[in-house]
């Protein structure tokens, strides 16, 4: 009998000590790495997404900038303020997986995103086994 007491509370003890492995939150208001745009990532239906909320430094074609870069004629005109450049992201462990697009190529990539600290959110685009990463501050 003791012996079952003193297996349960170190397994009740484990269970208590042992870190979670949950996925940071990355929702915020986020400024790219070069400092062009604000990026809000929040919920977007079932999964994560992150829309142009703000420019910092205004696109060629000034702040109504279409798709002029994107490979769909169909999606050429939609503005790039208010437009999803993170999308279907959900959560794997400590990390969150979707899509990243690049207005500037007209090029999406596998992602994953993970939060570094309170103010830093680490962002990968990746081609097969080659990704670049940027680092995203937190808006303040």
């Amino acid at each position: 009998m003791m012996k079952r007491l003193v297996l349960a509370a170190l397994a009740a003890a484990f269970a208590v000590a042992a870190p979670a492995h949950a996925a940071d939150p990355v929702e915020g208001r986020w400024v790219t790495e070069k400092k062009d745009a604000v990026v809000r990532v929040g919920p977007c239906g079932k999964t994560v997404c992150g829309r142009i909320e703000r420019f910092l430094v205004a696109p060629p074609q000034g702040v109504d900038q279409r798709d002029v870069n994107n490979p769909d004629p169909a999606l050429r005109n939609r503005r790039l303020l208010g437009m999803p450049v993170l999308s279907g992201f959900t959560e794997e462990e400590d990390l969150w997986r979707g899509r990243i697009y690049d207005p500037k190529s007209g090029k999406s990539y596998r992602s994953v995103i993970r939060r570094k600290g309170p103010n830093v959110l680490e962002v990968k685009g990746c081609i097969g086994p080659f990704c670049q990463t940027q680092i995203w501050r937190r808006l303040s």
